[in-house]
């Protein structure tokens, strides 16, 4: 017997009509005739000399030697197909989608390093605001604040748990006068918000025991960015997440006096399960050493 590799055309046409149960369904999912495919399976067997098929019935029936190759077969096969996509989709750029308050505010800032220590990601970025969606065409994976439970076809991977509290400028009129007073204290002041998010003050008020009713409403913005660069100019307390104002905090352009309130929210990298590669774990991994590494 031959100790070379069968004919791999044979193998394709094995494989197919062992996983389908029919050469007539391996036939179309090979888009060649009922006939070729018949024609492969006998030179498989003449190339191993042994019966992979018994006829049972108007169909076939594996031997004991044909379930053993259509199991190497297939797990065979499948490597090669996840192998092909891999270096198939290593040719070209990662997507990324994420808010462009996010983008602006903590990724652009970390794009260098995340360059310089993934040099193969390719990562492209997708801003947007409220029509993000992880399913949307041309998007490898997105990331976003969002809260359990998570969609069945997503692989999600949670990078962190939200927490958000007000900030506010040295800038601000009454910045001295709010430094170690309580969070009771804000009731008094008209408050910056945004329309994206209209509930980020009321529930931050609820979790620190004050009645959102007593919360004033100030100035309004569509997107979290004006919001903050509103804060940071001093017009104003804000309520953020804390990934977003991180780096201001620490060259002391805003303010954080009452701290930061977790909620039930996370931030979470989506990666629909169709576009599943090792890039997206890969991302995953790197974002979450990057947030530890801020907080330290």
């Amino acid at each position: 017997m031959s100790r070379d590799l069968p004919p791999l055309n044979a193998l394709k046409a094995f494989e197919a009509t062992a996983r389908l149960n029919s050469v007539s369904k391996a036939a179309d999912y090979l888009s060649v005739t009922h006939g070729a495919v018949s024609r492969q399976l006998k030179v498989l067997e003449e190339h191993l000399g042994i019966a992979l098929f018994v006829k049972q019935g108007r169909g076939l029936k594996l031997t004991d030697a044909g379930i053993r190759l259509r199991d190497a077969s297939a797990e065979a096969f499948e490597r090669l197909r996840l192998v092909c996509t891999e270096l198939s989709q290593a040719q070209a750029p990662f997507v990324l989608g994420c808010s462009g308050s996010l983008l602006a505010r903590w990724f652009i800032p970390r794009l260098g390093r995340l360059n310089s220590e993934l040099p193969d990601l390719r990562l492209h970025l997708s801003a947007g605001e409220g029509d993000l969606d992880p399913r949307r065409p041309g998007l490898d994976a997105l990331l976003m604040f969002a809260e359990p439970p998570w969609p069945a076809d997503m692989d999600v991977f949670e990078l962190a748990e939200e927490r958000i509290g007000p900030v506010l400028s040295p800038r601000f009129q009454g910045f001295e006068a709010l430094q170690g007073r309580a969070a009771s204290d804000l009731l008094g002041h008209s408050l910056l918000h945004t329309t994206s998010r209209p509930q980020a003050w009321p529930s931050w008020a609820r979790r620190n025991d004050l009645d959102p009713e007593a919360l004033t409403m100030g100035q309004g913005f569509e997107h979290l960015y004006y919001l903050l660069e509103a804060a940071v100019a001093g017009l104003g307390i804000a309520i953020a997440p804390e990934p977003l104002v991180v780096d201001d905090l620490r060259a002391g352009r805003l303010a954080a006096p009452w701290g930061f309130t977790q909620t039930p929210a996370r931030l979470a990298l989506w990666v629909p399960r169709r576009a599943a590669d090792g890039r997206a774990r890969q991302l995953a991994l790197w974002l979450a050493q990057e947030l530890e590494r801020q907080v330290d």
